[in-house]
């Protein structure tokens, strides 16, 4: 006789520890679509030439700007576990929208790996968003 399966165990996650596993994956496809971008033709010689498309010539604000830019999404892995809930309700809500709009942004035009990315990113940046939204509020202790 075949003997019964039991169910696997499931548990519930924790919304912190959800966001920050959507943001350490948001941040992986970044880097192997910025890795994947180094083979486009042209891509180094513009880079040793002093130019970061579709920035323009590469100044130390550039760099500063585009660092900052890169950086919000590497620290919201820790910050989404870190922050206070509400905080942390308000900066993943707002941040995600941000992070799908410039990703929006810069996707015409690009060739289709860079597309693929994109469209992998703008996905795990609205789960973000619809996460942080449905955020689970504590049930009230009623007391008599």
């Amino acid at each position: 006789m075949a003997k019964a399966s039991t169910p696997l165990d499931d548990p519930k996650i924790n919304v912190k520890l959800k966001l920050s596993a959507l943001w350490a994956s948001l941040m992986f496809c970044y880097v192997y679509g910025d890795y994947f971008g180094l083979y486009v033709p042209g891509k180094l010689a513009g880079m040793l030439a002093g130019r970061m498309a579709p920035l323009g010539a590469v100044t130390p604000n550039v760099l500063l700007g585009t660092s900052a830019m890169m950086a919000v999404p590497a620290l919201m892995v820790c910050l989404a576990l870190l922050l206070p809930a509400a905080v942390s309700r308000w900066a993943n809500g707002l941040l995600g929208l941000a992070y799908a709009a410039i990703l929006l942004m810069t996707m015409p035009g690009a060739w289709s790996f860079y597309v693929f990315f994109g469209v992998i990113e703008i996905a795990l940046s609205l789960t973000i968003v619809w996460t942080a939204w449905r955020w689970p509020r504590r049930t009230p202790v009623v007391e008599s």
